[in-house]
């Protein structure tokens, strides 16, 4: 059990504005941050649960800005592969315990900036040619594991549908409506583990207008801001909690 105090809404109303804004306007692939950041002060499955309800919420107040301006091939092959991915994260989530739900939590955060670095390094380069289809349903498959165990399916999704040369909206579009499939298909797992409760529930109705104004901002950012400004926070941010959380796993 957690407390709603000061402390908690200090972490999770930034947090929380900060997944609006990831995935209102830059792709949801750093949104996951949010979750990372509310495992600090929270068990992973209660982080999970309760930033589970707030994506949702941000994935609707998003899909009116962005409707029909999605890729459908692409986000069609995403969201097919994600379905059995969703089932897989389920078992392990069953089978393990916390301290492996916080490294795998901070081990993809680290993992997703030092990916990065990489490609910003020119250590390894983008795809030269589109992926085929095969490629779009085994990112679907990451993409909905990922994002069962730690709402991080953003990534495996981004390297897919930035090989298919989309346009920036396009793929912006193509994001919110592939996870809010995913998020949909994820509610019921949740709910059946018992990750859901009355206190989160009241959290995520107190932290909802907090959502919806992150998603506002980040649609705006979407077409003012510099990209990279934003994933510059994002990395930092994902640093710093993917290093505490995987400390603390092993300690």
């Amino acid at each position: 059990m957690f407390e709603l105090n000061l402390m908690f809404f200090a972490v999770a109303i930034p947090a929380v504005i900060f997944a609006g804004i990831s995935k209102g306007g830059f792709g949801s692939g750093v949104a996951f941050a949010s979750s990372s950041i509310l495992a600090l002060i929270l068990e992973p499955g209660q982080a999970l649960a309760l930033m589970l309800p707030i994506l949702m919420i941000i994935d609707v107040a998003t899909l009116g800005p962005y409707w029909k301006r999605w890729s459908w091939p692409d986000s069609r092959l995403l969201m097919l592969g994600a379905i059995p991915g969703v089932a897989l994260g389920a078992w392990l989530y069953r089978a393990t315990d916390d301290d492996v739900l916080r490294l795998l939590i901070g081990g993809i955060s680290v993992g997703f900036v030092l990916w990065h670095v990489a490609q910003s390094r020119g250590w390894i380069h983008g795809f030269s040619k589109r992926l085929p289809p095969q490629a779009g349903l085994f990112a679907g498959l990451v993409a909905g594991f990922t994002s069962f165990v730690s709402h991080a399916g953003g990534p495996p999704a981004a390297v897919y549908l930035l090989s298919q040369r989309l346009s920036k909206t396009e793929f912006q579009a193509s994001t919110v409506l592939v996870f809010w499939v995913i998020n949909i298909a994820k509610f019921v797992p949740y709910a059946y583990l018992g990750l859901f409760t009355l206190q989160t529930a009241m959290a995520n109705l107190l932290l909802a207008p907090f959502a919806v104004f992150g998603a506002w901002l980040g649609v705006r950012a979407h077409f003012m801001l510099s990209e990279r400004v934003f994933f510059g926070i994002a990395y930092v941010l994902l640093t710093i909690t993917g290093s505490k959380l995987i400390w603390d796993a092993l300690t």
